[in-house]
């Protein structure tokens, strides 16, 4: 069991990049960030699934709860900034990148209570409004979606192959039912992978 503890001031161990072009299995994603990030067991996440250019969480509202019985800001706030951390860790794995990622900057806007079970939704920044709302509602899927590489998931490419390392500025919404609750942004930030250390 002490195994399994976290650690101060140590990285926890990465899973094994997916088959190149491949997907992570999302329930063993998810898994393994419960074990690096431990607030993760509860947040209260149901499923994680990808479409296209988005990432969504379904989650749970009791482990969410404040004091008037509704959504957490607190709580709403850290997934938001963790969904992100998610869509760009993932984004990278299928490209075979296993890089570090951080949230440089991340802001949120309260727009509704949340009264029920919910559902974040995340992709890139560049993606056109007409995109970001089509997946609210219905969900991501919708008609009218079509598959894309968005002008920002191209230019973190392109920085990537440049300097090794980049950003990329990444949207949420947070859906209880057809009411829109939560509006986020994040910049995420991708740092260079270290030289390896040289045997003396």
């Amino acid at each position: 069991m002490d195994d399994l503890i976290r650690r101060v001031g140590t990285a926890h161990p990465r899973p094994v990049l997916p088959p190149e072009g491949g997907e992570d299995d999302p329930g063993a994603f998810l898994d393994w960030l419960g074990e690096a990030i431990p607030l993760v067991g509860s947040l209260g996440i149901t499923r994680m699934a990808r479409d296209q250019d988005s990432l969504r969480w379904e989650l749970a509202l009791t482990p969410n709860l404040n004091d008037k019985g509704t959504g957490f800001g607190g709580s709403l706030a850290a997934q938001t900034t963790l969904l992100g951390w998610c869509w760009t860790t993932l984004w990278l794995r299928r490209r075979g990148y296993n890089r570090d990622v951080v949230v440089a900057e991340a802001s949120q806007r309260f727009l509704a209570p949340v009264t029920g079970d919910y559902r974040l939704i995340c992709r890139p920044e560049a993606s056109s409004s007409a995109d970001v709302d089509a997946s609210g509602p219905a969900g991501p899927g919708s008609a009218g979606q079509v598959s894309r590489e968005t002008g920002a998931e191209a230019a973190l490419e392109q920085r990537l192959a440049e300097r090794g390392k980049g950003r990329i500025a990444l949207v949420q919404q947070l859906w209880c039912g057809d009411t829109l609750c939560l509006e986020a942004r994040g910049d995420y930030a991708v740092l260079a992978s270290e030289p390896p250390i040289a045997a003396c």
